[in-house]
């Protein structure tokens, strides 16, 4: 298997923990990007830690998205006691369409194949118009067009 592979492996492993920590069924997008929060891949850790975005950022931001969305919905979340999340008992999270989306944009971006890089993974997740990431990055003030650009100096320098 390539480094590259390896390393996708490693963060749908990690996005598998993050799901699991969430009671959801499914990895998505917000687990990977939580995974690569958490990893210590030099380039994706630079660009992420340039914009304040460390685990903990990002967990804060996906803690403040679910609030805003309950409130859209009419709910508070202070105003009830909700009870944790079920369990799928045992099961492995499988990949979910916003996981599925960001890896395919990711490594679908322009790159060769040989060429491609973990940094492809983050962009893939960025570059969503819409969903949870977004609205989380956006709620926390977080510039993604920059942070996407960022990504992209990142990888210019890498391939050079």
């Amino acid at each position: 298997m390539t480094a590259l592979g390896t390393y996708v492996q490693t963060i749908i492993g990690l996005g598998a923990r993050e799901a699991q920590q969430d009671r959801s069924a499914t990895i998505e997008a917000q687990h990977l990007l939580l995974a690569i929060a958490a990893g210590q891949e030099t380039t994706t850790h630079q660009v992420l830690t340039s914009a304040g975005l460390d685990h903990r950022a990002i967990r804060g931001a996906l803690n403040m998205e679910f609030e805003h969305s309950l409130s859209a919905a009419g709910v508070s979340l202070a105003a009830f006691d909700f009870p944790p999340p079920s369990s799928a008992a045992g099961r492995r999270p499988r990949l979910g369409t916003s996981a599925r989306l960001a890896l395919e944009r990711g490594f679908t971006s322009g790159a060769r194949r040989k060429d491609l890089q973990p940094a492809h993974l983050l962009l893939g997740i960025l570059q969503a118009q819409i969903g949870t990431v977004p609205r989380a990055l956006a709620l926390a003030g977080v510039d993604r067009a920059g942070l996407i650009a960022r990504v992209d100096q990142a990888l210019a320098s890498e391939s050079e």
